[in-house]
């Protein structure tokens, strides 16, 4: 590997952002095809599909859940919803990796400012960016991964006309006052309750868990990859040759990780992102299946929060906890390592 050229490349310039873009949408797109049986799965136990229920709760059910669906629907079936998975995850990551380096320019001006604190928030606010922008194609994506019905074949053009289409179920109201039932009326008339805004089912619990989610992931990458280069470990983890020093015609860059290294800040970013984050991904996943489970009514966080306690308790919040460890470790490892590996080839 040859050292970088030196260069002093402005952040806001159009190249940058380009490349950087680039560079996050491909690690992102190879993240999650090596994790793509592994995640469909998931999503099938998260929402409580009446055909995988019996498979949660133990680790088992993962390899027999994989083998009855490739038994049912070949290698496709594995991956159904892998295509929307791509359509979706390459704007996704491409703009919350372009948005990271971008804040954190703003809110890491220097190296004396570096903090876990501001490291938490720029990975925050990039991980809500990219969830403004991209949302809709993940509750495309979830429910394509959702079916698992083989009299038609689903594709992506039917299951967006069913979302769009999709109607819940009038609501009973029994209110104490006259006030209460006006009130409850006119909010049922304003608020969108089909069409688009049946895309943005779970936005918010979405929302809500970047913060969590991305913050500790790019916090705990960028503190482990720090720990990775310290001297006495950089001889061992790091190529020679690849970083550089400040200088009036260059910016800073660290040396890069060897592979090992690098997918071991990764994996260790996953693991820990995962963990803090996984209640709220739980609720997301249920509140974007709504249509097609229970009663078709959309719920609130909290009423969805409820049902989850009152069906299975407090450990019905990291139900597939254990595969999301085995997809999130390795997809995390492989995101990071391709999107380093690229910002160092892209000359950026």
């Amino acid at each position: 590997m040859e050292a970088t050229k030196p260069g002093r490349v402005d952040r806001r310039s159009w190249e940058y952002l380009v490349k950087s873009g680039v560079a996050g949408g491909i690690a992102g797109c190879a993240g999650k095809t090596v994790v793509g049986p592994l995640d469909r799965v998931k999503i099938l136990f998260q929402t409580s599909n009446p055909n995988f229920a019996k498979y949660t709760g133990s680790w088992t059910g993962v390899p027999i859940a994989m083998r009855d669906i490739y038994a049912s629907a070949g290698i496709r079936g594995l991956f159904k919803g892998h295509s929307a998975t791509l359509l979706r995850i390459f704007p996704y990551a491409g703009i919350k990796f372009l948005a990271y380096e971008q804040i954190r320019s703003r809110v890491i001006p220097t190296p004396a400012h570096e903090t876990p604190t501001r490291r938490f928030v720029s990975g925050s606010l990039a991980g809500m960016v990219s969830v403004f922008f991209t949302y809709p194609l993940e509750v495309i994506r979830v429910r394509l991964a959702f079916e698992t019905r083989q009299s038609q074949r689903s594709t992506l053009r039917s299951i967006c006309r069913l979302i769009y289409n999709e109607r819940p179920a009038p609501t009973a109201h029994s209110p104490s006052n006259a006030l209460s039932a006006a009130a409850s009326t006119v909010v049922e008339k304003v608020s969108p309750r089909h069409g688009l805004a049946n895309f943005f089912r779970g936005f918010s619990p979405t929302l809500l868990g970047m913060v969590p989610y991305a913050g500790s992931s790019f916090l705990a990458h960028d503190t482990m990859s720090d720990f990775m280069r310290r001297p006495g470990f950089a001889p061992y983890t790091t190529v020679p040759g690849t970083g550089r020093e400040e200088s009036a015609t260059a910016t800073p860059k660290p040396a890069q990780l060897r592979y090992w290294a690098e997918l071991s800040s990764g994996g260790f970013a996953g693991f820990v992102s995962q963990t803090v984050s996984y209640p709220l991904e739980v609720i997301r996943r249920r509140m974007q299946v709504g249509g097609v489970v229970g009663d078709g009514h959309r719920l609130s966080i909290a009423e969805v929060t409820r049902r989850i306690f009152i069906e299975k308790g407090w450990r019905g919040f990291f139900v597939g906890l254990s595969i999301g460890y085995v997809k999130v470790v390795p997809m995390a490892a492989t995101a990071f390592y391709v999107y380093e590996r690229g910002k160092y080839y892209f000359g950026i």
